[in-house]
């Protein structure tokens, strides 16, 4: 079944997708390779630890404005006189 890459736009084939957790948010190989590799570095710089609920909600914040499902925090901070639309 073809589906659409949240990130980047591209078609997909889902029967191609390696990673079985990368059905959360419908996302191509790469892109979902491209945020595996981000997210491991988010753990890194914030010292984020998995066996904490908090640091797990983090990365997930992080996750949805990876896949343009929530405005990043650099975002929301860039104009505070503008009102979001």
């Amino acid at each position: 079944m073809m589906k659409v890459c949240l990130k980047c736009g591209k078609e997909f084939d889902e029967k191609h997708v390696d990673d079985p957790s990368s059905t959360i948010y419908p996302s191509c190989p790469d892109c979902w390779k491209e945020w595996t590799n981000y997210a491991v570095m988010v753990m890194n710089e914030m010292r984020l630890d998995m066996s904490v609920p908090e640091h797990r909600k983090a990365l997930r914040k992080y996750e949805k404005a990876f896949f343009g499902l929530e405005k990043s925090q650099g975002e929301l901070q860039k104009n505070p006189d503008k009102r979001p639309e």
